[in-house]
């Protein structure tokens, strides 16, 4: 489950980095929480990652927290089980059941899978459809449907964009395996005042913990 949540997270940060314009009006929606976003410093959102798989009798979730600065690539995100840290240059990843971490320099190609991405909407890869509206919790919100142009172990993603807010609300992944996976935000706090120093390991503060150096 633990590997599962971090790969979805990353992958859904990869997804939203990379659209491709082919919807006129999904285009200016996202366009908009791209914007909005960018103009942001640190950002903090609570979410729930749900795995479903109705034909492998799986049904799991996971609630977590991501910390991430707009205009770079500095994020963290924790879980129970784990946390991923990045400053840019280096990833920390933290199992805390085994107490190891695994230091490995960040991956700064254009496919690089990024949370610190999550709400940077578009650029190219994926072709995109405006789905129209939807009520959720009281609340409108733009559905917009993303299909992938290349080979992928998905067919689709399923974006809520909260229309008063601007904001990406709920998504889902679509699985070619049938499993659906559900990132919803519970919260999202702008400009939250943070150290910079959360954007780094500190072993000092985590005695008995062993750091595996892969660079």
């Amino acid at each position: 489950m633990r590997k599962v949540v971090l790969s979805a997270i990353l992958l859904l940060g990869f997804v939203l980095s990379a659209l491709a314009q082919t919807d006129a009006k999904a285009k200016a929606i996202l366009a908009q929480v791209s914007k909005k976003y960018r103009s942001y410093d640190v950002i903090k959102t609570d979410f729930t990652f749900t795995i479903n798989n109705p034909q492998a009798k799986i049904s799991e979730s996971e609630s977590g927290t991501l910390y991430a600065k707009a205009k770079s690539n500095k994020y963290k995100v924790v879980l129970k089980s784990q946390e991923l840290i990045s400053d840019g240059r280096s990833q920390w990843t933290y199992v805390k059941a085994d107490k190891e971490v695994q230091l490995s320099e960040v991956d700064n190609s254009p496919n690089a899978l990024n949370p610190a991405q999550l709400f940077t909407i578009y650029e190219k890869g994926f072709k995109y459809l405006y789905a129209g509206d939807s009520k959720v919790n009281n609340r409108i919100v733009h559905v917009i449907d993303l299909t992938p142009t290349t080979k992928q172990s998905f067919f689709k993603i399923r974006l809520n964009v909260d229309k008063a807010t601007k904001q990406i609300s709920n998504a889902v992944i679509f699985d070619k395996n049938g499993s659906r996976y559900t990132y919803t935000i519970k919260s999202f706090t702008p400009n939250v005042k943070v150290s910079e120093s959360i954007f780094a390991f500190d072993a000092k503060k985590h005695p008995g913990v062993e750091v595996v150096d892969l660079r």
